[in-house]
């Protein structure tokens, strides 16, 4: 990846980047979302250490759906 992820503040500066390919934004994301990068005593939040601040794993989660579309989302049955 060219991209540094400190250029990036929130999961949706990813998600809506002009240039970045749809690949790289989940693999982006991805990485941001995984256990690796937890917070200790703070499992909903992922702090990547290129990052100055934590993001929700629910921010990182909702941006990856973001990249599938409106007509993606799950539906409660």
């Amino acid at each position: 990846m060219s991209q540094p992820f400190a250029r990036y503040l929130h999961p949706f500066d990813v998600a809506h980047h002009p240039s970045l390919e749809p690949e790289v934004k989940r693999a982006m994301l991805a990485s941001w979302a995984s256990d690796r990068h937890a917070v200790e005593n703070h499992p909903a939040m992922r702090q990547p250490p290129e990052l100055k601040a934590p993001v929700s794993v629910d921010d990182v989660f909702a941006a990856l759906r973001s990249l599938d579309g409106p007509d993606s989302q799950p539906t409660l049955q």
